[in-house]
C-alpha cells in the first residue's frame, strides 16, 4: 500500500511555505497535508518501528503539549487554524486538540471534527505494521475522501533536518527544497513566536547543564531566571517571548546552520528526486515556478489552477523586507546568514 507521488516540500520555515500549502491545496489533483509532521511530533512515527492501528491513532489524536500551550499563553502562532474557530469540539483550555486537527485537517476542511471522527473507526481498524505502511494507509484513505489522484504533497515548517528521515521511510518520495533569502527570512523568523523560543530554549538548557531543550522539565524551572523559568511551568505571559531582546543575528545563525546542513543532506538524494524553489523566483514568476512544480510531482499544470494560485501569490510586500533594516542591522544579518548563502550559491540555487 504505497502512495505513488509522494512529495515532501522540506524547508527552514518563514521561507513562504504556508503561501505554497496554499497553492497546492487549491490543485483538485493533490492532497495537500500541512503541517503534518510539525503537528505529530513523537519520534515514533519516523522509525519503522511496528505500530497497531490503536496505536498510530493515538499518535495523531494526542494533543501536542507545546502547541495546546501557546493557545493557553495566548502567544499562538498564525499557522494554527483550529482555535480561530471556538465552535468546533476541542480547545487547548480543557479538551487539548488533538495534534492532526490543529493544522492538518482543517486545511483539507471546514469540519475537521467530522473528519477526525470519520477517521477513527478506520484508522483504530488497522493491523500492527511499519508505521511507513501505516503512513500511506492515512495518504491513500484522505485521498480517497478528497477525490485526489494519488498525488500527496506534506510540507511542514522547519523541515528541513528531516530529510534523511523521511528519505529512510520513505523511499519512493521525492523533495523540493523551498528556499527564501536568508535576511528576509530570518527576519521573519525574529517575529515568530515559536522561532524565537528556540534560542530561549538553547539558553534554558545551557543555564540547566543540559545537552539539548528536549531534556528539560517543569523541575528545571527553579534554576532559571524569572525571566525564563515561567516558559517551563505551563503559564506566561506572551510579553517574555515578544519583548525579549535577541538580536538578529542570531537568528541568521540559525537560518545558515539549517541550510547548510539542508543542502549538504539533500545533496546525498539522487538528482532525479530533487528539486529547489526560490521563493522569490515563485512570486515573480508563479505561472513558470508552478509549472514545474506540478511537473515533478507528477501533476498536470491546469490553466484553472494557475490562474488562481498566480492571484493568491501576490508579491507586493512579501520581498526584500530585510533591505528596510538600518544598515548596520542589515550587514550584521547578512554576515549572519554568509555561509547558507554561500550553500545555495553553490547548489546554484
Amino acid at each position: 500500500m504505497h502512495t505513488e507521488k509522494l512529495t515532501f516540500v522540506v524547508g527552514t520555515g518563514r521561507c513562504g511555505s504556508t503561501a505554497l500549502s496554499a497553492v497546492v491545496n487549491l490543485h483538485p489533483d493533490v492532497l495537500s497535508l500541512n503541517e503534518l509532521f510539525a503537528s505529530v511530533t513523537d519520534p515514533a512515527v519516523l522509525t519503522e518501528a511496528p505500530l497497531s492501528g490503536e496505536e498510530f491513532w493515538g499518535y495523531l489524536s494526542r494533543p501536542n503539549p507545546a502547541s495546546d500551550s501557546m493557545i493557553r499563553n495566548g502567544a499562538p502562532p498564525s499557522e494554527f487554524l483550529y482555535n480561530r474557530h471556538p465552535e468546533w469540539r476541542y480547545s487547548a483550555e480543557t479538551t487539548g486538540i488533538p495534534a492532526i486537527s490543529m493544522m492538518v485537517l482543517p486545511h483539507l476542511t471546514d469540519d475537521p471534527d467530522g473528519l477526525l471522527d470519520a477517521l477513527e473507526p478506520e484508522v483504530r481498524s488497522w493491523p500492527t505494521r511499519p508505521v511507513s505502511l501505516q503512513w500511506h494507509a492515512l495518504f491513500a484513505a484522505l485521498a480517497a475522501r478528497f477525490g485526489t489522484t494519488g498525488a500527496v504533497v506534506e510540507r511542514s515548517g522547519l523541515s528541513l533536518g528531516k530529510v534523511a528521515q523521511l528519505r529512510a521511510l520513505f523511499p519512493q518520495a521525492r523533495f523540493v527544497h523551498l528556499h527564501r533569502d536568508g535576511p528576509d527570512c530570518a527576519l521573519s523568523m525574529s517575529r515568530h513566536v515559536a522561532f524565537r523560543m528556540l534560542p530561549m530554549l538553547w539558553e534554558m538548557a545551557q543555564r540547566c547543564g543540559l545537552e539539548s531543550p528536549h531534556q528539560l522539565t517543569p523541575e528545571h524551572a527553579a534554576q532559571l531566571p524569572p525571566d525564563l523559568a515561567p516558559l517551563l511551568t505551563g503559564a506566561y505571559d506572551p510579553a517574555l517571548i515578544l519583548d525579549r531582546p535577541i538580536p538578529l543575528a542570531v537568528f541568521g545563525d540559525m537560518w545558515s546552520r539549517w541550510i547548510v546542513d539542508g543542502v549538504r543532506n539533500l545533496g546525498e538524494l539522487p538528482a532525479d528526486i530533487r528539486t529547489s524553489l526560490s521563493y522569490e523566483h515563485l512570486l515573480t514568476e508563479p505561472r513558470k515556478e508552478l509549472t514545474r512544480l506540478a511537473e515533478f510531482i507528477g501533476v498536470e499544470a491546469h490553466a484553472d489552477w494557475l490562474d488562481s494560485a498566480s492571484a493568491l501569490l501576490d508579491g507586493d510586500g512579501r520581498r526584500g523586507s530585510a533591505l528596510k533594516l538600518p544598515p548596520a542591522e542589515l550587514e550584521a544579518l547578512r554576515a549572519a546568514c554568509a555561509e547558507g548563502t554561500e550553500a545555495l550559491a553553490g547548489r546554484g540555487l
